[in-house]
């Protein structure tokens, strides 16, 4: 069993920053303050935040490390360890690889979405994040359903998405730029990509039944859901009411504030925080964040976004950091059902990191431990290691 003391930090108690310690001890925070024993391994944490670790539900950045360029594949296993290395290294510990399976050839294909959920399941022990699969579904992908369906009974599944990207698919056809990322993407010719559409498209009278049938699975199994892009109160009130609780990226704030009226939780995108704005567009997190409409923030194709998300929105005065900090730790943590993390209380999971907030905007993760585990340590001079014999002595003292 491995004892951690981590001592001196400026450490998040609920809605508190206070200086204490926390020892861990396993998988677990053991104390928080107490008697500060001495542990085998140390952690010097003075004028460092001491935060609970950051829980991603929505990352996709993962698919750039298996195509760096259209076209360019790249191992999977290599992808997702490289990517675990990124997600710990920006304070994530808990990562949901959000995997499309759609009815496109190529990158989000039936044969990638497998192999993407076997490397999962079998990279787990050596991955430091606990890494979890989002499966993202796009709803007119009509031949997946038996086969997603049998994953979701097998518990392989730990949230299922409702995806309809087929309106601006088409819409895009016409659009040189865009038309020319999605063939690429899927290895198609021109003319090949937009007979498949065509197919497609024709069956769009068997996704309704297809939803509901996946939606009652879903349930039936205890895994949580959401539907993705949803453009008006109407849409989120009919996915409500099908028990997919999780509103993803709403486009407007008439949806988004009928998903909070309804006690929904309400995903935006960390990197729109950051960047001030949607790279499509459409709303504005740091609006709704001010206006309550914003529970959660996920990495969404930028595993850097929460941690820098949470203290812009500190030095902008929009949320304390305790609050927004909040939006990408506990509050996701609870959205997935996850209730071992997301706070520094004792019993909980030890997901802690370490930061140097000496740049208001621009924060450092200095160490992250990851169930208990000292998984990355940017500054060496923080760690201190005492043998037996120095432990009796302190003790003694």
């Amino acid at each position: 069993m491995n004892d951690i003391l981590i001592e001196g930090g400026r450490t998040l108690l609920g809605q508190d920053i206070l200086e204490t310690s926390l020892q861990l001890s396993g998988l677990e925070i053991h104390a928080v303050g107490a008697n500060r024993s001495r542990a085998p391994l140390e952690l010097d944490a003075r004028g460092l935040l001491v935060l609970p670790g950051i829980v991603d539900l929505h990352g996709d950045a993962f698919e750039r490390q298996m195509m760096p360029r259209p076209g360019v594949d790249f191992p999977i296993d290599v992808a997702l360890v490289d990517s675990d290395r990124q997600a710990i290294g920006n304070g994530i510990t808990t990562v949901f690889h959000a995997t499309t399976w759609s009815w496109e050839p190529g990158l989000r294909s039936a044969d990638n979405a497998r192999e993407l959920l076997e490397a999962i399941e079998s990279l787990r022990p050596r991955l430091a994040a606990d890494t979890r699969f989002h499966l993202r579904h796009e709803t007119y992908n009509l031949d997946a359903e038996d086969e997603i369906g049998q994953w979701l009974s097998e518990g392989r599944i730990d949230l299922l998405a409702f995806n309809d990207h087929m309106d601006s698919t088409v819409a895009s056809l016409d659009k040189p730029a865009k038309r020319s990322r999605m063939v690429e993407r899927t290895g198609l010719s021109n003319d090949a990509f937009d007979r498949l559409v065509e197919r497609v498209l024709a069956r769009a009278d068997a996704v309704p039944a297809s939803i509901k049938r996946l939606a009652g699975r879903a349930r039936d199994a205890g895994v949580r859901m959401l539907s993705h892009d949803d453009d008006t109160p109407a849409m989120r009130q009919a996915f409500r009411a099908q028990g997919v609780t999780i509103a993803e990226f709403p486009v407007n704030e008439e949806t988004a504030r009928a998903a909070a009226a309804g006690g929904d939780f309400t995903v935006f995108g960390a990197p729109n925080v950051v960047r001030g704005g949607s790279h499509t567009g459409w709303t504005r997190a740091s609006d709704m964040i001010e206006k309550g409409l914003c529970s959660v923030l996920a990495s969404d194709y930028y595993y850097p976004a929460p941690l820098l998300a949470a203290f812009r929105l500190a030095a902008d005065g929009i949320l304390p950091l305790a609050r927004a900090w909040n939006l990408i730790s506990a509050a996701p943590a609870q959205a997935c059902g996850l209730a071992d993390r997301g706070s520094i209380a004792e019993r909980c999971r030890a997901d802690i990191i370490l930061v140097d907030d000496r740049l208001p905007t621009r924060p450092r993760v200095v160490a992250v431990v990851a169930a208990g585990r000292l998984v990355y340590l940017a500054d060496p001079d923080r760690l201190v290691r005492h043998s037996s014999a120095q432990r009796e002595a302190i003790a003694a003292a």
